[in-house]
């Protein structure tokens, strides 16, 4: 999958490692990702989580046959973070034939829970 010039290579985030039942994804907290303020910004933990998600959901689709495309996603932002990186984990809680649900963990360097979030993604026939 090709991310070049598209909102994961925009936003710095790398997938670190890609199974059927788990995505790592890592983003930078910097210039690119923060808020005005100098916070990690909500809407890049967002965007993390659904890319995880969505690189999870084509993964367990065939990309030959069907497109995945977020439908749904909800975050609870729980620790604000400067810099450094976080560290998305995507499992799925649901995998259908035209459906997914996945639950996405955002971490910081020291374990530290900063975003929970739950993705649908939808499985649509080219």
């Amino acid at each position: 999958m090709d991310v070049s010039n598209t909102l994961i290579e925009a936003l710095g985030m790398r997938v670190q490692s890609l199974d059927k039942d788990l995505v790592v994804m890592t983003m930078p907290v910097d210039h690119r990702t923060h808020q005005p303020a100098g916070f990690l910004h909500g809407g890049a933990n967002v965007a993390l989580a659904e890319s995880a998600a969505s690189i999870g959901a084509y993964n367990n689709s065939d990309p030959d046959q069907y497109r995945v495309f977020g439908i749904e996603i909800n975050a609870n932002h729980v620790k604000s973070k400067r810099d450094g990186t976080v560290t998305a984990r995507a499992k799925p809680l649901h995998k259908g034939n035209r459906t997914m649900v996945w639950e996405i963990r955002i971490t910081d360097e020291n374990d530290q829970l900063v975003c929970v979030s739950r993705c649908t993604i939808g499985i649509v026939p080219k």
